[in-house]
Formats: C-alpha cells, structure tokens, sequence
C-alpha cells in the first residue's frame, strides 16, 4: 500500500504529536499516513532539507507561532513555508494555526501561497482527514475561519487600503501603541498619525478613536 508522508511543525509537541495519532490511525482509500513531527524552527529546516535529498514529503503541516513572544525571535512557520517552496517544490503546504484574522491569512496566502489553512479551533479528527484527501487530489483545503478571511479579501478595495494602512491597523488590534508602531514598520510616527487620520476618514468615523477605527477595520476585513 502506498504511504503517504506528512511533517508537522509545533512547538508544542503534544498537538504534533496529536495530528500523528490520529492520521496514523485513520484509514484512507488506496494509501495509509506516516507523520514525522518536529517542534523547532532549527529541526525543521533540518528535516525539509534532508527531504530534498531524499524523498520530499507529501505534505508540510506548519504552525505559525513556532517562538514564545518573550524570547525576540521574530521566525516564524511563514518562513518556513517560504523556505519550503523553494526547497521542496512538489511538497504540499498546509498551515495549522490559532491564527484566524484576515490581515495573517492573506499575509500568508501571499507570500506563500498554501494549499491549505486550518484554525486550531476548528480541527478535528474529521477534517484532519478531509484536508489529507483534498490536498492530495484537488487543493486547497480550507476551514471555515480561513475561508472567511479569504472572502473578505476579496470584497476588499485594496486600492484605498495600502500593505503600510493594513500593518497599522494590525498592530493596533494588537494592543500596540502608536508611538511604537512606526518603528515596526519603518515610518515616521507623524506618518502613522497621518494614516490614521486618512483611514477615520475612508471609514466614515473621522472623530472616532482608535478603539472604533479597529472595530470598523475589522467589519471591512481589514483585520
């Protein structure tokens, strides 16, 4: 019988291990799954790297989160994928992430281009299986979260929102304050101010704060 090859990136292992369980004891027409799992940045591109040697693995199931947010490491299961497209083409991607906002789902789906976008929230032991099948005969595979960000996105009009708008409005949903962004993003803080005024404006709530221009970003899809 045919084996089909999975590697699973978490940095918490039990989950890794988790997926493993269950797809290796699930039964499939035609193949059975072998999941190799790893939990560090380092041991995955070890892994990936003796792939491409070797036998590339069907498919790559990455989190995005792979450092705790104290230790300034700032790689992530992004890098990974893009890493991944490169070194091992033929080699499907899936991520599995608690990620559910549309501004890292698109970030990913651009830089990357998955096969697939799972919320952690949403998996279970049926659509651990549903995301195998469909990624091996007719990608992508998305769960509901996912595909919802996607929507957004496309009824977006990115022509009055730029990549700088939609950093700002991210980081400011993630409780970061202004002064401090502009050195995230590499922009003058008058210049953060700026854009937060012309967003207020695209919104329609030109006197309201910040609280108000992140809940109107997020109704858009922004975030």
């Amino acid at each position: 019988m045919k084996t089909v090859r999975l590697l699973s990136v978490d940095d918490h292992a039990m989950t890794a291990m988790g997926y493993k369980y269950i797809l290796e004891g699930s039964e499939f027409d035609g193949f059975q799954v072998k999941v190799d799992t790893v939990n560090t940045f380092e041991g995955a591109i070890e892994k990936i790297d003796f792939s491409a040697r070797s036998t590339p693995y069907d498919i790559v199931l990455l989190d995005i989160s792979l450092f705790p947010t104290h230790s300034g490491d700032t790689r992530s299961g992004e890098d990974l994928g893009i890493y991944a497209r490169k070194k091992v083409p033929t080699s499907k991607i899936v991520f599995m992430s608690s990620f559910s906002d549309s501004y890292r789902i698109n970030s990913i789906f651009k830089s990357v281009d998955p096969d697939g976008y799972m919320v952690k929230s949403e998996i279970d032991e049926k659509s651990l299986c549903a995301m195998v099948r469909t990624v091996l005969e007719r990608p992508p595979y998305y769960t509901a979260s996912a595909l919802s960000a996607i929507r957004k996105k496309m009824a977006n009009d990115y022509d009055l929102v730029d990549e700088t708008d939609k950093k700002i409005l991210h980081y400011l949903s993630t409780g970061t304050r202004t002064k401090d962004i502009g050195p995230l993003i590499s922009v003058a803080p008058t210049t953060v101010e700026s854009r937060k005024r012309q967003l207020k404006q695209l919104f329609g709530i030109e006197q309201g704060n910040d609280i108000e221009l992140i809940e109107e970003a997020r109704k858009r899809g922004f975030i």
